[in-house]
Order: C-alpha cells, then sequence, then structure tokens
C-alpha cells in the first residue's frame, strides 16, 4: 500500500476517532505524571501510534506522549487480534527501554496501560520520517509533470488511481523541506543506529522504514519500532537466521512493512544484518523519490514479486537525483544480491559523511556523555569553528536546544557562553525576542563564574542591541553596575570595558553617579596594571561627551594626571584626551591648565624611545597646537595691556625710540654760519659733458651702465683713488642745520633742523642721517651716545657741489652750496685738499677737490658720531 493510501485509511479510521485529546487518554495511569497536549504525528505499524505534545508535571520538561487506542484492533473483526497487537506494542516499548543509545528513541515514562489504551513518554517528537514523506508525496499529485519512479506499470496505475482519490494533502503530513545537511545527517544517525543494534545489541530490526524513524524537534533522527526484532548469534554475526516472511494470513498491524522487506526474507524466510541495510536503501531512494517508495506492493505479495524482478532498473534510474557520493553505497544497499550490501561498520565510512559540519553535530548529540573538559572545549573551539558551515535552520533546531540546556550547569557555562554570543549576534531581533530573550534573562541573574561574566561583559553592546529597551534598563544595567563591586580585576576591567561600548544606552545621570565613580575607583585601585588602565582610558574618551564640563575638569583631569605608566598606547590615549579638551570649546580647558597641568605631563614623552615616529609626529602636533594657543593668548593680553599705559613712549619699540631721527632736540643755530647760492661753472659743464660722453665704455669699464645709479660715485672713486671705500657709501648723509639766531644766514628760528642732501642723491632719495648734531655739551653725553663738540668760531665754505648724471648725464642736480662744520684741526683737512688736486684725474676741475672735501668731512662726522 502506498505511504499516501495508508496515511488515508489512518486518517478515516484511528486519528479523527477522537476529538478531545484529554478524553482518549482518560484513565490512563499517565495522566498523572504528563500534561498531555494535541496530537502532531503518528507512527508505528500502521501509524497506529499518536504522538502528542506533552509537559512532565514534576519538572514542566518537554516531552512527547504516544498512545494507542484498542478499539482500533477491534476493528478487524478477528479474534485475539486486540491482545496480539497491545502485547506486541508493549514489547516493543520495553526493548526501546532497554537499548540506551543517542541514535534509538529516549524513553522517559514506561508503557502504561488501561482497559482502553496504551501509552508511554519520550524525547520531544517533530513528526516520523513517513509523515514527513506524506507531505512530499502529496506534492507529486500536485505538480504532476514531475511523477516520481514507481514499480512497474501496476504502480503507475495505483498512483494515477490515488491521485483521483487521495486529498492533495493528508492531515497529518507535516510540512518540512529537508536540506542536504539533514538528509546527511539522518542518514548517518540510522547508520549509527543500525551498527550499535547490530554489533553492541546483536539484533536485526527487521522493520526499518520511515514509520519506525522518528524526527525529534532537535532536528534527530531516531530509531524505533523495535515490534519485530530477531536476536542474532554473538558468536556468529554474519550467518543469516530464520524468520517469518510477510504472509496475507496474518495482520499487516502485526507485520513489517512489505514495501521495505528485504527480498530474501521473502523468498527464503531468512533474514541476516545486511537484510537491515537493504531496507536501510530503501529508505534512502524513498526520501529521493520525492516520499514514495520504490516498491509500492499495496500489502500483495504477488505484486512485490513483479516489482522486485526491475528493482535494479528503478534503482539505476534514481541514481541521478541522489548525491554523487551516495550513489554507489545506495545502489549496493538495494541489490537483491546480499553479498553486495556493505555493512553498517563500513557505510559510516563513505566519503559522503566525512564532513566537520556533521562531526560537530555528532559530538553535540553525545556531549552530555562527556566529561566537563571536553565539553568546555568543544563548545569553545570546535562547535565555533563548525558553526559557519552549518546551516541556519540547524542552528536553531538542532544547536541551540542544547545549549539552552547547558545554561543552568554552572561548571561549562562560560564555554557554552562563547557560542552563545554567536547566537545573540546573528540573530535577528524576532529570533531573539522569540528563542533567546527568556533564556539569557536566567543567565543574567544567576550567580556566573568569572569567565562567564568576563564573557557576558564583553558582548554587552551585541546583547543590549537585540534587547528591549525596557529589559536593558530592568535587567541588563543592574547586572553592570553590580559588575564594578566585584572583587576580581577581570570583572572589573570587563565592566570597564562594557560601560566604554554600550555608553549610549546609559542615561547621563547614571554616568555621572554611577559610571564615573567606579571607574575612577577601579582606576585607582589598579593604576599600575597597563591593561585595566587602557581600558580606563577608553571608557573616559566614549562617555566623557555626556558628561558636564565641571566634571570633567574636577575628575577626569587629576585622573589623567596620575596616568604613569610609559606604554605608547596609553600615551597616545593620554594625548587624544587631552586634544579633545583642547579642541571642544564646550570643555573650556584654558592656557592656564594647558600651561601648568597639561604641557608638563606631555613634554618628558618626545623623548620615550618606546613611541614610534607616527606616535612621535602626532604627539609633537597636539603639543605644538597647544603652545600656539597660549603664545596667541598671551600676545593679545601684553598689547592690551601696552595699549592701557599712559606714556606714548612706552609703545615704541627700542630701534624706533632710539633713532636719532626721533629724537626731540630743542631748537638752536649754528651763529656765524652764512649760506650763499652756488652758481655752476663752465669748468662743472665741460665736466657733465665729457662725462655724458663716456658712454658704453665708461659704463664697461666701471661695470656698471652710464645710467646706473651707482656710476657717478665709480667715477668719483676713479678720479680719486687714495679716497676710501667707506667713502664711496651710497647712504650719504642728512645734515640737519639749526640757526644760532634769526639774523643768521640759512637760519630757520623757531623750527627744527632742516634736512640737507649730498648732491649726488636724487630729489626723490631723501635718507636719514645717523650724524647728531645737537647743541653743544662740551664733552657731555647725550642720550644718543657722544655729541659732536662744536667751537666757538666756525668756518664758512663757498665751493659748488658737483653734479650728479643720471641716464646719461641730462638731469643736473643744481642744489644749494652745503656748509661744513668744521673741527678745529684744520691741518689734517688742508693736507688731504693739497694731495687731492695734485692727483686729480682728467676732468681738470675745481669740482674734484670740493668732492673730496665733502667726502672727507662726512668721514670724519661719521667717524665720531
Amino acid at each position: 500500500m502506498p505511504a499516501g493510501t495508508m496515511f488515508a485509511k489512518f486518517k478515516s479510521t484511528n486519528v479523527a476517532a477522537s476529538s478531545s485529546t484529554q478524553n482518549v487518554a482518560d484513565g490512563n495511569p499517565i495522566t498523572q505524571y504528563f500534561e498531555i497536549g494535541k496530537p502532531v504525528a503518528c507512527a508505528g505499524p500502521e501509524l497506529i501510534w499518536r504522538i502528542h505534545d506533552a509537559y512532565r508535571k514534576s519538572d514542566n520538561k518537554e516531552c512527547s506522549v504516544f498512545i494507542f487506542e484498542k478499539k482500533v484492533a477491534e476493528k478487524l473483526h478477528k479474534p485475539r487480534r486486540k491482545e496480539t497487537i497491545t502485547e506486541l506494542l508493549k514489547s516493543s516499548v520495553k526493548t526501546l527501554e532497554r537499548f540506551r543509545h543517542p541514535r534509538i528513541l529516549q524513553i522517559y515514562h514506561t508503557v502504561e496501560e488501561n482497559a482502553d489504551t496504551l501509552a508511554f513518554a519520550s524525547e520531544p517528537i517533530f513528526a516520523s520520517l513517513s509523515n514527513v514523506l506524506a507531505f512530499h508525496e502529496s506534492k507529486t499529485y500536485e505538480n504532476p509533470n514531475v511523477p516520481p519512479t514507481a514499480g512497474g506499470t501496476a504502480g503507475a496505475g495505483q498512483a494515477q488511481a490515488a491521485a483521483n482519490t487521495l486529498p492533495q494533502r493528508p492531515a497529518h503530513a507535516k510540512e518540512y523541506n529537508f536540506l542536504d545537511m539533514e538528509l546527511k545527517y539522518g542518514f548517518l544517525q540510522l547508520t549509527e543506529a543500525l551498527a550499535y543494534l547490530h554489533y553492541s545489541g546483536h539484533v536485526i530490526h527487521r522493520n526499518v522504514c520511515p514509520s519506525s524513524i522518528l524526527i525529534t524537534k532537535r532536528g534527530i533522527w531516531k530509531l524505533a519500532g523495535m515490534e519485530y526484532v530477531e536476536r542474532m548469534n554473538e558468536n556468529d554475526l554474519n550467518s543469516s537466521i530464520p524468520c517469518p516472511p510477510w504472509s496475507n494470513r496474518v495482520s499487516k498491524m502485526a507485520q513489517p512493512n512489505l514495501d521495505f522487506m528485504a527480498p530474501e526474507t521473502q523468498s527464503t524466510s531468512k533474514c541476516s544484518l545486511l537484510s537491515d541495510m537493504f531496507s536501510l536503501g530503501m529508505v534512502i531512494c524513498a526520501v529521493f523519490n520525492s516520499g514514495r517508495p520504490l516498491i509500492q506492493a499495496g500489502n500483495s505479495t504477488s505484486n512485490y514479486a513483479k516489482q522486485m524482478e526491475s528493482l535494479d532498473d528503478l534503482v539505476h534510474k534514481l541514481m541521478p537525483r541522489l548525491p554523487i557520493a551516495l550513489q554507489e553505497a545506495t545502489s549496493r544497499m538495494a541489490s537483491r544480491d546480499a553479498t553486495a550490501r556493505p555493512t553498517a561498520q563500513l557505510l559510516q565510512l563513505i566519503k559522503y559523511f566525512i564532513d566537520p559540519a556533521i562531526s560537530a553535530l555528532k559530538f553535540l548529540d553525545v556531549v552530555n556523555m562527556k566529561d566537563t573538559q571536553q565539553k568546555s572545549q568543544f563548545y569553545k573551539t570546535t562547535l565555533i569553528e563548525a558553526m559557519p558551515l552549518i546551516p541556519r535552520k540547524l542552528w536553531w533546531q538542532n544547536i541551540w536546544p542544547m545549549l539552552k540546556s547547558e545554561i543552568n550547569n554552572n561548571e561549562v557555562l562560560a564555554a557554552v557562553l562563547q557560542p552563545v554570543m554567536l547566537f545573540v549576534q546573528e540573530a535577528t531581533h524576532t529570533e531573539y525576542d522569540n528563542l533567546m530573550s527568556a533564556t539569557m534573562k536566567v543567565v543574567y541573574n544567576t550567580p556566573k563564574s568569572i569567565q562567564a561574566s568576563v564573557t557576558i561583559l564583553e558582548n554587552l553592546h551585541l546583547i543590549i542591541e537585540k534587547t528591549k529597551p525596557e529589559d536593558v534598563t530592568t535587567d541588563i544595567m543592574p547586572m553592570l553596575f553590580c559588575s564594578f563591586d566585584g572583587s576580581t580585576i577581570q570583572v572589573q576591567s570587563a565592566a570597564v570595558v562594557a560601560v566604554a561600548n554600550v555608553f549610549d544606552s546609559i542615561d547621563e545621570l547614571s554616568i555621572r553617579r554611577m559610571v564615573l565613580p567606579k571607574v575612577k575607583l577601579v582606576f585607582e585601585k589598579n593604576i599600575t596594571d597597563p591593561k585595566i588602565v587602557q581600558n580606563v582610558l577608553m571608557c573616559i574618551e566614549r562617555v566623557m561627551d555626556r558628561m558636564e564640563r565641571a566634571q570633567v575638569m574636577d575628575e577626569v583631569l587629576p585622573l589623567l594626571a596620575n596616568v604613569r605608566i610609559p606604554d605608547p598606547d596609553i600615551i597616545m590615549r593620554t594625548v587624544r584626551i587631552y586634544h579633545k579638551l583642547f579642541v571642544d570649546k564646550t570643555y573650556g580647558l584654558t592656557v592656564e591648565t594647558m600651561a601648568t597641568n597639561v604641557l608638563p605631563l606631555l613634554i618628558p614623552h618626545t623623548v620615550n624611545p618606546a613611541l614610534n615616529f607616527e606616535q612621535y609626529c602626532y604627539l609633537l602636533e597636539v603639543l605644538q597646537q597647544m603652545l600656539e594657543a597660549i603664545d596667541r593668548q598671551q600676545r593679545n593680553k601684553l598689547k592690551l595691556d601696552n595699549l592701557s599705559m599712559a606714556s606714548p613712549e612706552r609703545h615704541r619699540t627700542l630701534r624706533h625710540q632710539f633713532s636719532t631721527d626721533n629724537m626731540n632736540a630743542p631748537p638752536f643755530n649754528i651763529p656765524n654760519l652764512r649760506i650763499d647760492q652756488r652758481k655752476t661753472s663752465s669748468a662743472e659743464d665741460m665736466a657733465r659733458k665729457n662725462s655724458g660722453g663716456s658712454g658704453m665704455l665708461g659704463g664697461w669699464w666701471f661695470g656698471c651702465s652710464p645710467s646706473s645709479p651707482d656710476s657717478n660715485f665709480l667715477r668719483v672713486g676713479n678720479v680719486f683713488p687714495n679716497r676710501r671705500l667707506s667713502d664711496n657709501t651710497l647712504m650719504t648723509p642728512k645734515i640737519r642745520i639749526a640757526p644760532s639766531c634769526a639774523s643768521s644766514p640759512g637760519g630757520t628760528p623757531g623750527s627744527g633742523l632742516p634736512t640737507r642732501r649730498h648732491s649726488s642723491i636724487g630729489p626723490q632719495e631723501r635718507r636719514g642721517s645717523t650724524i647728531n648734531l645737537s647743541p653743544p655739551t662740551y664733552g657731555a653725553r647725550g642720550s644718543s651716545g657722544s655729541s659732536l663738540s662744536v667751537p666757538s668760531t666756525s668756518v664758512y665754505v663757498k665751493s659748488p657741489l658737483l653734479y650728479s648724471q643720471k641716464q646719461g648725464g641730462s638731469m643736473p642736480n643744481t642744489s644749494s652750496s652745503v656748509p661744513f662744520l668744521l673741527s678745529s684741526s684744520m691741518q689734517s683737512i688742508r693736507s688731504r685738499r693739497q694731495s687731492t688736486v695734485l692727483s686729480s684725474g682728467p676732468l681738470g676741475s675745481g669740482s674734484g677737490i670740493l668732492q673730496q672735501l665733502g667726502s672727507g668731512m662726512y668721514q670724519l662726522f661719521s667717524g665720531r658720531n
């Protein structure tokens, strides 16, 4: 009979017989121990066991309760069949209790019986494999373009008939789609179960079929259906033993599923360990054949025999649907020749099952049998490495229930929290609220080991991101603040890091009153611990934006001043905090604070050999910015202070204050000094013409062009070879003359010293003089240095001046005659004049000696000044 037909018949005769779950179990003693819920699945021969969700009353542990109604067997109208089926099912449960293995269905409560029902409790069951394959089989009717492989023409006709009579989806078909890894792991689990039964239990199962395979709520495939087991000779496991074939004269409920029975059992009435391997191969084929078995005998031995003849072809056609690594093993298991089939031990070793993710899932299933050290190593290392390879569906279905059960084990809690934090990170908000939130609250409020507390605190930002705001306030923040009060450095340091990571979730009042005092206390207790100091500085750097200015100035700055560890990372974090205080004007870091409290702490680090080049440059840049700020403010302050003084003399710079051009000298007149207007002579005109005609030769000879402003001085130097180089200066003197009286020639009573220029300087080139012509002091020292002593007898000199040639001598300078003050040592002047006349040049005019006299007097006064 096809699986869909069996399902429909079960629905009409068995499953829908009772409308109330409690009425079904009434009177059965099992109700004293379990709270029974709604039916969710069915299993066993002809699916006669109904599986209900349930909870154990003693500890609220989730489980499933299997219920068999005896009246189902009474409808067969055969004597003693009720008792036969009941005894068969009871023996099956007792056999399951005897075989304790991770791949065998675990029994929580032994079978209980009353007049109407049998019932027992097991681990939580999601569905039987038959329920899930019924769903896949129903999809083939919805999509007839892809028909499954069927056993011959008769099977195809039955499939067409079933398509016309069956509902599109049976009521208890479980909508479930397998992942490739689920199938791989499921087949491996069945192989391990058979290996245990064959080589440890020394029995043959004889009914490996979808209705005997149960899928737990964790996604683990469990082998059940021990109604037809046959014990083997322990010393001869490779031999065959007699077993009854399938017969129409026996109730189908009391016989194995014919569609999955090995051919040697039906043909020779013998079975062996390899008979179970044939049944396993047929289960694998049914899974990849859209839930339908390759042999669909319909409880008919003749149909079975016909379809068995074409089995090899059916298997060959199905192979492309299987994974390549599984094809060879499956084809051998489905072989009619028993000797070609692999054993359960060999099947576990094929390449198809070699997978790191599968290995992690296998260990997880038996983790409760491991010691604490093995568990911790698995949770911290193996599982973390394998989780990226495991589909997310199996995370929640397979891994999370095991982690959840280990939360209450304080010995391995720290290790369990490692993968739990990965779950928190990857979970959506909905997944976290529905699946994890309640468990995490238990973690917050229970005593934890040091490492467990550190793990929670280091990942607190991930938890808060997924937690509702109200739960953060009521559950997480109290745990965080209490962590500061712990006596261990590890927990305190982790709490500081947690504050830095979740400061956005902490209100400002809590930061000021709770966080900062506790962080300071941790710092003071561990001031020499580089790791804690680093964490404290990181915390301060992040939360200071939420603090008031006064609190920053009063508490943060003193804390920074106590950082004495020369570690480069600590130094750089300290510098960043100072720079932040300096740049952000809201903190109001004054130049006085920088000069007295900040710079003395930072400057010594400039010679710290532990700093690399980038760190040193950053430190120096911050120091320069602070020094520039101090310089700007101090300069502005000093300028304002000077402006507020009464005397204008205080504003002057030293150079301006002591310049002779800016001295306030009293007016005076030089007695007996007469100034006449000079007239040009013919000799001077001739000299002017000759100098203008010198042309390029003269410019080349003296190293400059005729139009050069310095050409006149160079010609003078050529005419007077004995003239000193210091006389050929471009800075000619500027003479101030003060009249001795109103009647003195050239006098300007009531005015200051008039400015005159040397004849070689154009009218636009007036320059200041360094000659001091203050009133005679007769040896006294003036404010500007030594003064010039002038005798009572003055000399009046009347002489023409030398013209200055500009642009080829076209612009003569006709200035007034220049008076000279002579000292009493006139003899030196006369002797110098005579030597100059004797050595006069080709100009041949008297202007040369006058020019020498003027230059000599300038040199004389310059030297005395």
